[in-house]
Parts: C-alpha cells; structure tokens; sequence
C-alpha cells in the first residue's frame, strides 16, 4: 500500500470522518475539504493504538466561497451543516475560509491573509504536520491534499509552519497534543524563523 492509500485508510478508520466525507457533498459548498485535528489526530489515534476519534476536539469542514463575505452567509451553511450532522454528536466546525482576514487578528494577534482557496488555508497551519485534507468528487471519489507528504505524520513528528500562527500559537497547540500524544515528537521554532506574513 502506498503512502497515500495508507493515509486515506487510516483516515476512514474514525467513523466520523467516513459520515462526514459521505456527506459533505449534500451541503451544497465548492472546494470544501475535512482537515485539521479531524485528520492528522485520526491517524496518530490509529498509529497509537487508540480509538480512532479520542481526544479529537472537533471535526473542521473548510469551504470556499469569495461571492459573499457576510457572516449570514456562512451561517446559513453553519446551519445546513448542524442539521447535516446533527447524529453523529459531535462538533463539526464549518467555516468559509475566503473570510477568514475578516477575523484572524481578533483571534490571533496577528493580521490574517486573503487565503485564496481551502488549499491555502490549509498551507497556513501552525505545523506542517497538520496540513492535511480529504475530501469528495462530485463522483465520489475520495481526494487529499498532502502539501508537505505524509513521513512526518506516519512518524509522528510535528513542526513548526511559520507562514501565519505566530510562535506561541503552534507552540500552545504542540504542547496540547504532546500532552495526548506522548509519542509525539515535537520539533522547536526556531529562533531564526519570523512570521513570513
């Protein structure tokens, strides 16, 4: 089994994440991808030995749509999503990357970016080890974006992605998910990287 056949095993291994992706296309959104703690989080849970959803926070469900920026928008999906997946009783947080700009230094502290696609949403995650997406063809057909590939997440090791999060951020993040994961092997920021903005 290659390496992308093996992650896209390991993923489907969480039944959430198979309801999910089977039902995403019902939402009615373009360029919508299942990522974050959802997937990565899925596949250390495997390679831990563990149940495949523990200690997963939220299921995170990136769309794109640039035609409409207001917050009722976006919400209206929100709903259509809660509604969706109101069975599997979890959280699946749903959000419209285009207008995450609108909102990020709020949050952050820092001034967010125009993300130009979910892909490059995706490309900004605190640690490249999270860069991860699957999602389905209007065929069915099962896809993933796997920017960095896939060695560190098969073996377990985190590092820094300075595109956006600042320092304390993914270091907050690298700590929690030692503190699950204790077979995590965390690489440092190092002092010499700055956010590249």
């Amino acid at each position: 089994m290659d390496q992308r056949a093996r992650f896209l095993d390991l993923v489907q291994r969480n039944p959430i994440n198979g309801a999910i992706l089977d039902r995403g296309p019902a939402l009615g959104v373009l360029d919508w991808w299942l990522t974050a703690g959802a997937v990565f989080q899925t596949v250390w849970n495997v390679l831990d030995g563990r149940s495949p959803g523990a200690g997963i926070a939220d299921y995170d469900l990136f769309y794109y749509d640039a035609s409409d920026l207001s917050y009722e928008a976006e919400d209206a999906v929100i709903r259509k999503a809660t509604a969706l997946f109101a069975d599997l009783c979890v959280t699946v947080e749903v959000r419209n990357e285009a207008r995450v700009h609108l909102w990020y230094e709020s949050r952050f502290g820092v001034p967010g970016v125009r993300f130009t696609s979910s892909a490059d949403a995706i490309d900004h995650f605190a640690s490249t080890t999270c860069c991860f997406g699957v999602s389905r063809t209007p065929r069915g057909e099962l896809v993933d974006y796997a920017p960095h590939g896939y060695a560190d997440l098969f073996a377990m090791r985190v590092r820094p992605n300075p595109l956006l999060a600042p320092r304390a951020v993914y270091e907050a993040k690298a700590q929690r998910w030692q503190h699950e994961w204790p077979g995590l092997v965390v690489e440092p920021w190092p002092d010499s990287m700055e956010v590249a903005g």
